[in-house]
C-alpha cells in the first residue's frame, strides 16, 4: 500500500468480489436443504476442528460480502483507507473473522473467529486517529476483553459438565448432564448468551455502541453494521441446537429475559435517534433500534418469527450501513458544519443529497415501500399468537413513530434549512454517494424480491430450529472434503 496503492486496492476490491461470488455459490447450493460439513485437517467431529454450511450460514456470507464491497468502495472513493497504512490487510482479517463465526461448528472456534474479527476492528475502530476516537476505542477495546473473558469461563463450563464444544454434540449431551449440575448448566448458558448481547448491543450491554460507531470512520462504521449481527446470529445458532427442548432444565434458558430486553433495546434505540446531535450518532442509535426490533421476533422461538427477523436481519444490515454513509457524504457537502443536527450553509446538490437521507430513514424506521416496511409486517404478524403479543406490538409501533419524528427533525434541519456563513462549503463529489445509493439499491431488490427472500428466510429458520438434521450432517454422515 506505500508504494503501489492501487495494486493494494485492487487485490482487496477482487478478493471482495471473489468472497461475494463463493458465498452465492454455497448459497445455491445449500438452497435447498443440504448441509455442508468440511473436517479441517481430516480430523472427525466432535474431535476436530469443523465449519459447517447450511441456508442461516450461506444467507450471512453472502451479506457480509455484499456489505464489504460497498464500505470498502466507499473508503476508496472517498480517500479515508489512506488514513492509515494498514486500512485493507485489518479489513481482509475482519472479513475472515466474520466467515469464520458464520462457519464454525464448535464454540472454541466461535471464541476464536471472535477475537480475529476483534483485533481487526480494534484497529478499524482507531483508523484514522482523533482524541475522540481514541477515547471511544480504549472504552471498545475494555468492554469486549471483559466479553472475551465470560466467554472463555462459560466454555470452560459447559466442556467440564459435557465434554465437547462441538455445537451438534454438546446439543446431544446436555441431555445426559446430571441432575445435580442442571443448575450450572443453566449458568452456563445464561453466561454465554450475555456474551452474545453484549456483540449485539442488547440492553443494558448497549451503553458502548453508539459512542464507538459515531466516532469511527463512516466506512468502517457501515461494516460494523454487521458485527452486531454477529451476536444475534450467535444467539439465533446456539439457542436451538445446545438449549432447545431437550436440553432438560436449560432448555430455552434466556426465554425469560430476552424479550423484555429486545423491547427496552428497541425503545432506547429509535429515543436515541430521536434525540441525536448529529446524521452519524443517528445511525449508531438506529443499530440498537433495529436490533432490539429484531431480537423481538427471536424471541418467539417459532419458523415463523425467526424467518420474519432472518428477512429483517438483512435489511436492517444494510439500512444501518447506508445511514453512515449517507452521513458521511453529506458531511463532506457541509465543510466545517460536517454531519450536525443544526442548519448549515445551502449547498449544491442539497436536494439529491435529502432525497438519499430520506430514503435511508424510510429504510432504517421501516416504511413502505422499502423492505423494512415488509420486515416489520412480518415480524408483527408473527409475534401475534405469542403471549405477550400485545407489548411487541406496541413497542415495535411506538418506536416507529419515535423514529420518524427523529429523521425528520434532523432531515429538516439538515437538508431544509440554512443560514449564512462566511464558511464555503465543501467541493460537491457525487461519486461520494454512489456507495449509500448501492446500499438502498440492494434494499429496493430484497422489497422487490419479498417473497422469495422471505421464503428462504422461513426455510433457513426452520432448518435452524430442527438441530437434530444438522447433528445428522456433521456428527453421523461425516465430513465433505
Amino acid at each position: 500500500m506505500r508504494r503501489r496503492r492501487r495494486l493494494g486496492i485492487a487485490i482487496s476490491l477482487v478478493s471482495c468480489l471473489a468472497l461475494l461470488l463463493c458465498a452465492v455459490a454455497l448459497m445455491m447450493q445449500t438452497a435447498e436443504g443440504a448441509i455442508f460439513a468440511y473436517a479441517v485437517g481430516d480430523w472427525p467431529a466432535p474431535f476436530g476442528i469443523v465449519l459447517v454450511a447450511d441456508r442461516l450460514a450461506a444467507l450471512m456470507l453472502v451479506l457480509t460480502a455484499c456489505l464489504a464491497l460497498i464500505a470498502l468502495l466507499h473508503a476508496v472513493v472517498t480517500r479515508a483507507d489512506r488514513k492509515g497504512w494498514h486500512f485493507h490487510p485489518l479489513f481482509q482479517f475482519q472479513l475472515m473473522g466474520l466467515n469464520g463465526a458464520f462457519l464454525t461448528g464448535d464454540l472454541f472456534n466461535l471464541f476464536v473467529f471472535f477475537e480475529v474479527l476483534l483485533i481487526a476492528s480494534y484497529g478499524l475502530m482507531l483508523h484514522g486517529q482523533g482524541s475522540a476516537r481514541l477515547k471511544a476505542g480504549v472504552q471498545y477495546v475494555v468492554v469486549n476483553l471483559v466479553g472475551s473473558s465470560v466467554f472463555l469461563i462459560a466454555l470452560g463450563m459447559l466442556y467440564a459438565l459435557t465434554g465437547t464444544l462441538n455445537m451438534a454434540d454438546m446439543g446431544q449431551r446436555v441431555a445426559e448432564v446430571a441432575p445435580e449440575d442442571q443448575g450450572l448448566l443453566r449458568i452456563a448458558g445464561l453466561l454465554l448468551v450475555s456474551v452474545f448481547a453484549l456483540k449485539a448491543a442488547v440492553a443494558p450491554l448497549h451503553l458502548w455502541l453508539a459512542r464507538t460507531y459515531a466516532v469511527s470512520t463512516p466506512a468502517v462504521a457501515a461494516l460494523f453494521a454487521i458485527m452486531t449481527k454477529v451476536g444475534v446470529y450467535s444467539i439465533i445458532r446456539v439457542v436451538p441446537q445446545v438449549f432447545g427442548e431437550g436440553a432438560g432444565a436449560a432448555a430455552w434458558v434466556p426465554e425469560p429475559f430476552l424479550l423484555p430486553a429486545a423491547m427496552v433495546s428497541a425503545v432506547i434505540g429509535f429515543s436515541g435517534v430521536f434525540v441525536a446531535r448529529s446524521l452519524s450518532e443517528q445511525a449508531a442509535y438506529a443499530v440498537i433500534g433495529s436490533t432490539g426490533t429484531l431480537l423481538i421476533a427471536v424471541a418467539g422461538w417459532t419458523p415463523e418469527s425467526l424467518g420474519a427477523a432472518l428477512y429483517y436481519l438483512v435489511h436492517s444490515t444494510l439500512a444501518a450501513a447506508a445511514l453512515f454513509l449517507v452521513a458521511d457524504a453529506a458531511a463532506r457537502q457541509r465543510g466545517a458544519f460536517g454531519d450536525s443536527a443544526s442548519p448549515g450553509p445551502a449547498f449544491a446538490g442539497r436536494g439529491g443529497a435529502a432525497l438519499i437521507f430520506m430514503a435511508a430513514a424510510i429504510a432504517a424506521t421501516g416504511l413502505p415501500p422499502l423492505s423494512g416496511f415488509i420486515g416489520k409486517l412480518m415480524i408483527l404478524k408473527s409475534v401475534a399468537a405469542l403471549p405477550d403479543w400485545g407489548w411487541a406490538w406496541g413497542v415495535i409501533l411506538g418506536t416507529t413513530f419515535i423514529g420518524v419524528i427523529g429523521f425528520a427533525r434532523v432531515g429538516s434541519a439538515v437538508f431544509w434549512k440554512s443560514i449564512d456563513s462566511d464558511v464555503p462549503p465543501a467541493h460537491v463529489r457525487r461519486a461520494d454517494f454512489a456507495a449509500p445509493l448501492l446500499a438502498l439499491a440492494l434494499l429496493a431488490a430484497l422489497s422487490a424480491g419479498a417473497g422469495g427472500a422471505s421464503g428462504y428466510a422461513n426455510a433457513a429458520a426452520a432448518q435452524v430450529l430442527d438441530p437434530a438434521q444438522s447433528a445428522r450432517a456433521v456428527l453421523t454422515e461425516g465430513a465433505a472434503r
